[in-house]
């Protein structure tokens, strides 16, 4: 089958996903399963438990062609929404076309990514369904929730807090094997990687789309329904409440977006999942301080997790793989872990003097080191962002509304809560943040990149 050329619509990009390789139309992109999609056999396995369903498989799928789509066009300056044909093959057809299933998957994805998505269920012949034999994890009667589980120190100190009695179902969302427990190893790694050929966007927000899909097929299987988001109130809501000038806000971890992945859920696959989020009126740095202050905790289990938005080739000095340190993820780390008391191994960023005087004075010498042009914009934007969201924190109940009408229809809380909760999670950061700041010295080139 080719794409219906006559139903394309004007600047529309079209993705054709096929099973054995084809070539690329004039107006369209193929991606090959196996080839542009892969699919690791040996990761797709651990979720061949009691209980898989073929339009599991066709979640997946589906949500590599979407990463791959997000991924292959670029964001067009001053005009960031993006139009999205796929057309892919599935081994539920009937399923996907239904009306409310493509209704709530679309606006799903056009609130995560901020793009118009369009999709074209045809019949596949499921050459990577799994083929060896199904089989029964026994997860134990104490299992209570599903925990999406990264690198990050969200989801280090969050699992500490709450997985205290094994009750836990972790998935893990990186590419690196974890120290799974004796007789547990289902859902242990991102299960597919994408390889669009060029690579024209960065920012990928359907990542969000994946994890939470991933997270709730773990949840079908295991007979679960709750599913805990461990990012904390910054990074939760942060994105949403100071964005770029023109630029889509970042929803993939907001309420507002998990309520529409649980329509979307309970449409496809007839299962309710609830994604909390235990931590979102929480900084970062007090979620460190709390997981800390659990009987057998560490400081030195911390330092393993990652937070780093750059490139890895971008992060690596003398050899070694490290943090750039300047980015906003990296400051509001150091931030949090300066405001629990935590003192980081010396090497742990690429940037790690924040005293000096400038930028260029703070570049470390060493072999290797490989900065990109927009490695200082990155500091610049990354600091700017926490400090006005720590200006937030004197803003007026009025100024705030739209902010808390939002999330307040989304949790279930009353406005008048809501505003509470939100102006104690600003006050909190913007302690944070100022008390970090200041022991940089009054010299440091992050008060003069915050300075207004």
């Amino acid at each position: 089958m080719t794409p219906d050329r006559n139903i394309q619509r004007p600047d529309e990009h079209t993705l054709y996903v096929v099973e054995e390789k084809t070539d690329s139309g004039g107006d369209y992109v193929v991606a090959t399963v196996g080839t542009d999609i892969v699919f690791d056999p040996s990761i797709l396995d651990t979720y061949n438990c009691e209980g898989w369903k073929s339009v599991h498989h066709d979640l997946l799928l589906i949500c590599a062609a979407v990463e791959f789509a997000d991924r292959r066009w670029a964001r067009l300056a001053g005009r960031p929404a993006r139009a999205f044909r796929v057309i892919l093959p599935v081994l539920e057809p009937a399923t996907w076309r239904q009306p409310q299933v493509q209704e709530e998957l679309c606006s799903t994805l056009r609130h995560v990514t901020g793009d118009e998505w369009r999709f074209c269920f045809v019949q596949g012949s499921g050459q990577t369904k799994i083929s060896t034999g199904q089989r029964k994890f026994h997860f134990g009667r104490n299992k209570k929730f599903v925990i999406p589980y990264s690198d990050g120190l969200d989801s280090r100190c969050v699992s500490g807090i709450f997985d205290a009695d094994d009750s836990a179902v972790r998935v893990r969302l990186t590419k690196q094997h974890d120290q799974i427990r004796k007789g547990e190893r289902p859902f242990d790694r991102v299960l597919f990687t994408v390889k669009p050929d060029p690579c024209l966007e960065s920012n990928v927000r359907s990542r969000g789309f994946k994890f939470a899909a991933v997270s709730a097929i773990a949840a079908h299987l295991s007979n679960l329904s709750n599913i805990k988001v461990p990012e904390s109130g910054q990074d939760a809501l942060g994105p949403v409440l100071q964005t770029l000038h023109n630029v889509y806000p970042d929803y993939r971890n907001h309420p507002t977006f998990f309520r529409g992945m649980e329509r979307f859920i309970k449409e496809l696959l007839g299962h309710s999942v609830v994604y909390e989020q235990p931590r979102l009126w929480n900084t970062k740095g007090e979620t460190i301080r709390d997981y800390l202050a659990l009987p057998g905790s560490e400081r030195e289990s911390l330092f393993d997790t990652r937070s780093c938005w750059q490139q890895r080739w971008n992060a690596r000095y003398n050899g070694k793989l490290r943090q750039c340190g300047l980015c906003s993820a990296c400051l509001l780390r150091r931030m949090s872990m300066y405001a629990a008391d935590v003192d980081e191994p010396p090497g742990t960023y690429v940037f790690g003097n924040l005293t000096a005087p400038s930028y260029e004075a703070a570049i470390p010498s060493g072999d290797g080191l490989r900065l990109s042009r927009s490695m200082v914009e990155y500091g610049i934007v990354g600091a700017r962002f926490l400090q006005r969201l720590a200006a937030m924190a004197k803003w007026t109940d009025t100024a705030l509304r739209p902010h808390v009408f939002e999330i307040a229809q989304a949790i279930g809380l009353s406005e008048k809560e809501t505003c509470i909760e939100l102006k104690g999670l600003l006050l909190t950061h913007a302690e944070e943040w100022r008390e970090f700041k200041n022991a940089q010295g009054r010299r440091s080139f992050l008060q003069n990149w915050t300075r207004v």
